[in-house]
């Protein structure tokens, strides 16, 4: 884990916006790219520069599941063109199409 680029409030927003607004994109991240195929859910609990962490329910267990960014991130900017990304690469990866 590299140090926290990331203020506690940055953090919470972020968090906020993906369990809020893009549970389902969560979901597919987790089963694409955090090797959890069988997750059923999927719960942003925090990030640091170096990638995001998740609750993934799994067999009606929750199951920590880190995915790492494509690189180091230092600043807020940063963050929603790299989720983006992780988004389209698990669609890819599971067959579905992504949103434009």
């Amino acid at each position: 884990m590299m140090t926290q680029p990331f203020t506690e409030d940055v953090i919470a927003a972020v968090s906020r916006h993906m369990n809020e607004d893009h549970e389902d994109d969560s979901l597919l991240i987790v089963r694409a790219l955090g090797g959890r195929p069988d997750a059923i859910g999927a719960t942003m609990t925090g990030m640091d520069g170096s990638g995001i962490d998740f609750t993934a329910t799994v067999n009606g267990q929750q199951i920590p599941v880190r995915v790492p960014f494509s690189r180091p991130l230092t600043e807020r900017a940063e963050v929603r063109p790299e989720v983006v990304r992780m988004y389209r690469e698990a669609c890819a990866a599971l067959g579905l199409p992504a949103r434009s």
